[in-house]
């Protein structure tokens, strides 16, 4: 545990981020190619959904991906409530968008999927309620840090609207689980093997969720050392006026 906390420090971050970015960003690359591929072209269309099928290439990474950036983000902001380390918070802040652009994709394509599997693009169902609500969040989360100019404060504030916000990305996830009824259908991937799709759709289904999960970190890497380089130029420009 010793060996986590010293990433703690933004030197060390930040050269750690630097070192890892070329690869995590080359391997996104393959694996979301690779995978959006094999799947949009190389599988066939389902004997019931025909070739909207599909849309389960980029509806279930992105949408696996929107509700554990906010579980990534809550993480975070723990440890910054607990521990101070000024790392923790502006990572969930650097995370924020991305979840964000996460939610506004599986919205989407969850939208452009159920307009012919159900008759209409939007329905009021407790999963796809619960994510809007869960957008929202987002929005507010990234809202309240622009709007606060204590960096301090900021991280406080938006630690605590994380903590509630969690409840909605649980509910993201365990919706259909809560709610027997309403349009949406059960996870596409189950620790119980009968559960998942077919094995057609299953392996480049794997692979696109490898390349958000790769995705995301390097954008998460990245936007973080940028936070603690605009960090450090606000400290090194607010000396220079008190000077």
């Amino acid at each position: 545990m010793a060996s986590i906390w010293e990433y703690a420090n933004p030197k060390k971050f930040t050269a750690t981020a630097e070192r890892l970015l070329p690869v995590l960003a080359v391997l996104a690359v393959v694996a979301l190619a690779t995978g959006l591929i094999w799947g949009f072209f190389f599988t066939p269309d389902d004997y019931r959904q025909g070739s909207t099928v599909k849309i389960i290439y980029l509806h279930v990474p992105s949408a696996l991906m929107a509700i554990n950036t906010w579980l990534m983000m809550l993480a975070a902001s723990l440890i910054w409530l607990i521990r101070r380390h000024h790392v923790s918070a502006l990572a969930a802040r650097a995370a924020a968008p991305v979840g964000a652009v996460m939610t506004v994709i599986a919205l989407l394509t969850g939208a452009i999927w159920g307009q012919p599997m159900w008759g209409t693009w939007w329905a009021w169902d407790p999963r796809l309620t619960s994510f809007l609500i869960l957008f929202l969040f987002y929005l507010g989360y990234i809202a309240l840090w622009s709007a606060i100019e204590n960096d301090d404060t900021a991280a406080d504030l938006t630690s605590v609207l994380c903590i509630v916000g969690s409840v909605f990305a649980l509910l993201s996830r365990y919706a259909v689980n809560f709610w027997n009824q309403g349009l949406h259908q059960g996870a596409s991937l189950s620790l119980d093997k009968e559960k998942n799709v077919a094995d057609v759709f299953y392996h480049p289904l794997l692979l696109c969720i490898a390349g958000f999960v790769l995705l995301f970190v390097a954008l998460v890497l990245l936007r973080t050392v940028t936070e603690i380089r605009a960090r450090r130029t606000r400290a090194l420009l607010a000396r220079e006026r008190m000077a």
